[in-house]
């Protein structure tokens, strides 16, 4: 099937998929606030959660189980559901004619489909046939943030060890971490059933499948991604990826080793400067980014921009961004709106 690389401009059909998921609801309230062109909003779920009836713009919109005649006249499908489901229903999507542009890890390192970051790699999104892939929570963040510096000073190597939320795991995750809280708070032993451990007041090694090369999943999506979205294959990169006892919003301590020497004030300059993100430092309180300051927020914020003593040609800095705002629906909603702006 021949797909038009950009929505037409006009009001659209769109089907959320996963609508009643952390990310599916984080897209319907972005839609709503961005003011996004829809002419009918399809509210698409599993069995388990079909008949549910959510709010949307003063309205209540029935969550319906997905089935292939739902994409009937659909023009674009936000997905988050998983891979397996949007594996599932590719094909009787892009049949019906609609782009899907997909949350899941599925699809991101696959040949022909583009990964994108529409403040990094705008010109991407419009090479697709019918799929583009939201790339992971870490990988955007960390991509808004060495883009900029990128574009002044080649980027030799990349060290990420990352401070990852519950949300991260989903809305079962964070429900069970808040109860998890109150059951140490009260005397009592946490028992997790989402997450392989508790996360109250607790921390463990990022818990996605270890790899035969001994780095987890979720590190070598970083790894992987990043590589793909600054079209740099060999850049040298290594990650350590970690769960924390937070609710929403993922942080990350970064060193990047430039091809030559970048002076901390010119890279904070850039970065002020630089779309998405919001330069967050106050040395004199020693107060720099958390997330709390960026939980609801859309931009990445920086701080603690400084030289690595270890390495001239070497800046160390640290950032937070809300794991399913800018990490995944409202990135997911930029891409289209890229499409949209191109008609």
């Amino acid at each position: 099937m021949t797909f038009n690389q950009s929505l037409s401009n006009r009001p659209l059909t769109v089907a959320v998929l996963g609508s009643s998921g952390a990310v599916g609801l984080e897209i319907l309230k972005i839609l709503e606030e961005r003011s996004f062109p829809i002419k009918e909003l399809r509210l698409l779920a599993s069995e388990r959660s079909a008949g549910k009836v959510q709010s949307w713009k003063g309205k209540n919109l029935i969550i319906e189980n997905v089935s292939e005649d739902k994409f009937n006249g659909v023009d674009l499908v936000l997905a988050s559901a998983g891979g397996s489901i949007t594996s599932k229903w590719r094909e009787s999507i892009n049949s019906a004619g609609a782009v899907i542009i997909d949350n899941s890890n599925a699809f991101r390192m696959d040949e022909g489909v583009p990964l994108v970051v529409p403040e990094v790699n705008p010109q991407d999104a419009f090479n697709h046939c019918g799929l583009i892939a939201n790339p992971n929570c870490t990988t955007i963040l960390l991509s808004l943030v060495l883009a900029p510096l990128a574009s002044k000073n080649h980027i030799k190597r990349v060290v990420v060890s990352t401070y990852q939320s519950a949300s991260g795991a989903g809305a079962r995750a964070m429900e069970e971490l808040k109860t998890l809280s109150q059951d140490v708070l009260d005397g009592n032993v946490p028992k997790s059933k989402v997450l392989p451990y508790s996360l109250a007041f607790n921390l463990f090694l990022h818990n996605s499948p270890l790899q035969a090369n001994s780095y987890c999943e979720e590190e070598m999506k970083m790894i992987n991604e990043t590589r793909k979205i600054m079209s740099q294959p060999d850049l040298a990169f290594t990650a350590t990826c970690v769960r924390v006892p937070v609710l929403r919003a993922h942080s990350e301590s970064v060193n990047i080793e430039f091809q030559e020497p970048f002076p901390v004030d010119f890279a904070k300059d850039i970065l002020s400067k630089a779309p998405g993100i919001e330069l967050f430092e106050d040395v004199g309180a020693n107060r720099f980014p958390m997330p709390v300051d960026v939980t609801g927020t859309d931009s990445v914020a920086v701080g603690r921009v400084r030289q690595d003593l270890s390495h001239p040609n070497c800046l160390e800095l640290w950032l937070c961004g809300d794991q399913i705002r800018k990490g995944a629906a409202l990135n997911a909603i930029q891409i289209a709106e890229l499409l949209l702006e191109s008609s």
